[in-house]
């Protein structure tokens, strides 16, 4: 019996073209629109830059503490992906491999956050975070998102899919769960850790409004609430300022998106399935 072959139909790659072009369009205009002065971006009447030039970016680098905010920004956003790296992976593994009074209870809980906005815990999470005497802090930045319910889920899902023997080998050879954790479980969760700490960086490199409630000096400002609020004058809004500055935000989490790439596509699909 002569094999059927299965073509793709035509009306679905015109169906990824177009939205292909919908999703990078934004970033081209973005990129585009940083080369302009304020008054052609105002204008919109051209999406090619009429008289391109680099002073939007010149007065980034020379008016703006770039390098401060920068260090800011890269310090909170890598520690908050450590965190969420080590403690969902501990908190992960527990769930999905370890037996214990209250197991079930605490995933359910885990689950159960998923579902809370984020803006709920807001004003409670500031609250407990100026009675401790973190405002103004890197850390008061840091610690309240080191590890999320997202990243013990992603983690739990794919730890149930690693198999037992090894853990049971591990034991038998008088490994303690901590062991078993660092030198066992933890390098199997490459593509797994890949993706929560792309996701990761990506959030936390990009959040806006928890920084700029926490951080009352300028000294503590990361890059995005410092170009927002350099950017965002008080009679007009420099906007080819702005798009000059989300470039160069973003540039970081591109970068990082195209090295790991491979392990977060390995991650997704393989993360659920036993």
């Amino acid at each position: 019996m002569a094999a059927t072959s299965h073509r793709t139909p035509r009306w679905l790659y015109l169906v990824l073209t177009v939205g292909l072009v919908v999703t990078v369009l934004p970033f081209v205009w973005m990129v585009l629109g940083s080369f302009k002065p304020d008054a052609e971006v105002r204008a919109g009447d051209t999406f090619w830059p009429a008289d391109g030039s680099l002073d939007n970016y010149g007065t980034l680098f020379s008016r703006l503490d770039f390098p401060r905010f920068f260090l800011n920004s890269a310090v909170v956003a890598l520690a908050v992906t450590a965190g969420n790296m080590v403690f969902c992976s501990m908190l992960g593994y527990a769930l999905a491999k370890l037996r214990f009074p209250g197991s079930r209870v605490l995933f359910a809980l885990v689950l159960g956050t998923l579902m809370v906005p984020g803006v709920v815990t807001f004003v409670p999470l500031f609250v407990l975070t100026t009675n401790l005497g973190l405002t103004d802090t890197l850390l008061g930045m840091i610690l309240p998102f080191v590890a999320g319910p997202f990243g013990v889920f992603l983690m739990r899902q794919y730890v149930l899919g690693l198999p037992d023997e090894l853990i049971e080998a591990a034991r038998v050879d008088g490994a303690g769960e901590l062991r078993i954790f660092f030198s066992v479980i933890l390098p199997l969760c490459g593509p797994a850790l890949a993706t929560l700490g792309v996701l990761t960086f990506l959030s936390s490199w990009n959040n806006f409004l928890w920084p700029l409630v926490v951080a009352t000096s300028e000294d503590r400002y990361t890059l995005p609430v410092a170009l927002a609020l350099y950017a965002v004058g008080e009679n007009a809004t420099r906007y080819g300022l702005l798009l000059a500055g989300s470039v160069v935000v973003v540039i970081p989490v591109i970068a990082v998106f195209l090295l790991l790439q491979r392990y977060i596509m390995q991650g997704i699909a393989t993360t659920g399935f036993k």
